[in-house]
């Protein structure tokens, strides 16, 4: 199966290839935030938005989930957060002219870069049955026809409920009210893509799915793992916490299958040191790791913990927090001891004298942090993988204590936040339970369908109206010919937008775009002003204010949205809940008030948020190690040592972003860390397995993607590019190559997509065979 791409990513006359480059940011990261600013918004406005990103009195970066300290810059950005306020800030208008000038199916052939660059969304749109073009249409009308849709379902099992990671807390809540309230579970979310196998990790092993470190601690730490992540391009403030680590002594292991600019040197734009000097160098040590190898590297660093202490009882292990804290620790050790060299460096690829090198760096530390990513958690074996980490930092005391712990670093602002405020396709009888007590009504008890089962259900007709609250679900999935074909088999698609994307261009029967505010514009209800609260990856809750009027006057907010839909969906049904929808959506204190009663940790939230920086959520194994798991403990887990076996000419291939690029929205054509400029459809691969496979730098292939019994994917056209990853791996950019991911391949138990372990064929365009 080929998938063609949009004719507008075809054309690469305008690429080129050169060096890597060996640090982030400096001048360069300043430069582009400007340009790239004041190309979308102008000078005046680039200057009063940017002052506002990450401030106390200002409004949360629409990017990456990164926390602020208590003493922030004046300048609380990073480049590719200064072109996604730009994105949202931006000037361009996409009016209902606009779509009257452009049938669906001429956008369908248009690029993700193309789309997103039109502007800001304006009006209301209804696709109608057979029609060509969207047209306005009234908000009342869009309710309507929602809630049409929705009545004439056998089930309400039969709609599903997406959400972005953008979503406010204040939105999310009253969304899984209404999604409750009309009788399912179906809530999946854009963490079923990242972060779930993290939260399946995390929850058995220490009893909560979040993250266990504050940026002090990260401060404070003598070691610091940093392991299947890119941040100086996916969340580059972290680079400026790794500096201040590194100047107070700590030293910092990276794991990656590819060099990364950001974690070899920082210049931070934020210091003269990072202006006209060196900067500061921040990996020790890199251990280049081949995909789907992390498991095997910290199992053998336990079984060399395991050995150290047979030679030195008492001096390497924390005893009294294994005896007093943990379970299980028995059968791990003695699984653990079986572990063989060869097994290990076949998965990894790394020399064993690298190994026992990080294993001396571990015994020369006190205090660990172990933080990754994405290039963790979308393997078939990811959940086992973040296992044995735990089991890593369980051996020697390394959660609740300060310096140390996990720290999985979320991809999108309030991810984690809509997940607390009951986002979740799988929630707890005690969330249930709370909900259906302050509402007063009995919430829908089966669990419902996460991301990869909705895709499944609209294909097998069993989900025929689809309603999605932000994101690009189309760009964001795997297996685009699979997900594509589900959802034009449904009766309606809705997408709550700021600005056009792929996914108003695959629709249902009928479709509806509805536009919505961005976290950069003021939010004026009956009430007054608003602001909507975020989460951050390390727990702390903060208030969000926009301060630019808004893009269009029909634009409603999240919470309008959903409360006006709710409103009507929901009138006369006998036996729902007693909910003011629309006082709610007047005044967001009296959603805030309803928080504090349902969700755990929030009491008093509306008076404790208005604090400047907010306020931290309780975390037991952080704060009291206390493990809420079924043993009452932090449980030692064994993992099987698995690795992907790979056919004789095949390489494994990672699916990533660019530089110029946040998830599904592509901000340019660059990706200047990695040395590609004007173009993306490139495949990097190690110049040794171009010369094994007959293959030169600047040829062209397709990516033939090899799944089960002789089932292929293509992905057609990729120009090659010699890079310095891991042998037998390559990487390209996504969504072009989500094509190439199966619907059917996840991750066990989080069933996440495995978009970082597709194997694939590199087929010369030359020789056109199959």
């Amino acid at each position: 199966m080929a998938v063609r791409p949009p004719e507008h990513d075809v054309d690469d006359s305008g690429l080129s290839v050169g060096p890597p480059q060996t640090y982030a940011a400096g001048i360069p990261g300043v430069v582009q935030s400007l340009r790239h600013s004041g190309r979308q918004m102008g000078a005046r406005r680039t200057l009063l938005t940017l002052l506002k990103v990450n401030q106390k009195d200002g409004f949360d970066c629409p990017g990456c989930a990164w926390p602020e300290g208590d003493s922030r810059h004046a300048a609380e950005f990073c480049e590719n957060g200064a072109k996604a306020v730009a994105e949202e800030a931006t000037l361009r208008r996409v009016t209902p002219d606009f779509f009257a000038a452009h049938s669906v199916a001429e956008l369908a052939e248009r690029s993700d870069y193309w789309l997103g660059q039109q502007g800001r969304l304006t009006h209301p749109m209804y696709l109608a049955p057979g029609a060509e073009h969207y047209r306005p249409v009234s908000w009342e009308e869009t309710f309507d026809i929602i809630a049409g849709e929705l009545a004439e379902l056998d089930s309400p099992d039969e709609a599903s409920f997406y959400t972005s990671g953008r979503t406010g807390n204040e939105a999310a809540f009253v969304y899984q009210l209404l999604v409750r309230a009309l009788g399912t579970n179906n809530l999946p979310d854009c963490s079923n893509l990242c972060h779930e196998s993290s939260g399946a990790a995390l929850t058995e092993t220490i009893g909560i799915g979040k993250g266990s470190v504050s940026l002090e601690d990260l401060h404070a730490s003598d070691l610091i793992f940093v392991v299947g992540q890119n941040p100086g391009t996916n969340h580059p403030r972290m680079l400026s916490a790794l500096e201040r680590a590194k100047r107070a002594g700590a030293r910092i292991v990276t794991v990656n299958p590819l060099p990364e600019a950001g974690l070899l040197r920082f210049k931070n734009p934020q210091k003269p040191s990072g202006v006209i000097g060196r900067g500061t160098q921040l990996t020790d040590e890199f251990a280049q790791i081949r995909l789907g190898g992390d498991l095997a590297l910290f199992r053998a660093l336990n079984r060399l913990l395991l050995l150290a202490e047979e030679e030195t009882p008492g001096t390497v292990l924390d005893h009294s927090f294994i005896t007093e804290h943990t379970h299980g620790f028995a059968d791990f050790s003695a699984d653990v001891r079986a572990t063989d060299w060869p097994d290990v460096l076949e998965a990894t690829g790394l020399e064993r004298e690298q190994i026992e090198r990080i294993h001396r760096m571990v015994l020369g530390s006190e205090r660990i942090v172990v933080c990754w990513a994405m290039g963790l958690t979308q393997h078939k074996h990811s959940v086992p993988m973040i296992r044995e980490i735990v089991n890593f930092l369980l051996l020697r005391g390394n959660i609740g204590r300060p310096g140390a712990g996990v720290c999985p670093v979320r991809g999108h602002s309030n991810v984690q936040g809509d997940r607390t405020m009951g986002i979740y396709e799988k929630p707890s009888e005690e969330f249930l339970d709370a909900l259906g007590k302050e509402f007063g009504f009995a919430p829908p008890r089966a669990h419902g369908y996460d991301v990869v089962d909705t895709i499944r259900a609209m294909r097998d007709g069993r989900v025929k109206v689809f309603f999605a609250l932000g994101g690009n679900f189309a760009s964001a999935t795997p297996d685009t010919a699979a997900t594509e074909a589900a959802l034009r088999r449904t009766a309606l698609t809705v997408q709550v937008s700021t600005k056009l994307n792929r996914s108003h261009t695959v629709t249902g029967r009928r479709a509806l775009i509805l536009p919505t505010l961005g976290r950069t514009e003021a939010d004026m209800q009956a009430a007054g002003p608003q602001f909507v609260t975020v989460e951050d990856s390390m727990s702390a809750v903060h208030a969000s204010t926009g301060t630019l009027p808004p893009a269009s006057p029909h634009l409603r907010s999240e919470v309008a949205i959903v409360c006006g839909l709710a409103e009507r969906a929901l009138a006369g049904r006998a036996g729902g809940p007693q909910v003011p929808w629309r006082e709610l959506a007047g005044d967001y204190t009296l959603i805030r008030d309803r928080i504090a009663r349902v969700v755990p940790g929030f009491g008093d939230f509306d008076r404790r948020v208005r604090r400047p920086g907010g306020f931290v959520l309780p975390h037991g194994p952080r704060d009291e190690r206390s493990f809420p798991t079924a043993t009452g403990k932090a449980n030692f887990t064994v993992n099987r040592l698995e690795g992907l076996r790979v056919p004789e000419g095949r390489l494994i291939l990672q699916t990533v972003r660019s530089h110029d690029q946040y998830n599904t929205t592509i901000y340019g054509l660059d990706d200047r860390y990695r040395g590609i400029r004007g173009g993306r459809r490139v495949v990097l691969v190690h110049p040794d397995d171009l010369a094994a496979l007959g293959l030169d730098d600047a040829d062209h292939v397709d990516l033939v993607g090899e799944y089960g019994d002789g089932e292929t994917r293509v992905a057609p056209d990729f120009r090659v590019v010699a890079y310095p990853t891991a042998r037998g791996c390559c990487a390209a950019y996504f969504p072009e190559t989500n094509v190439l991911v199966p619907l059917d391949s996840t991750a066990d138990i989080s069933n996440t997509p495995t978009s970082k372990s597709v194997i694939v064929r590199l087929r010369p365009r030359r020789d056109e065979r199959a």
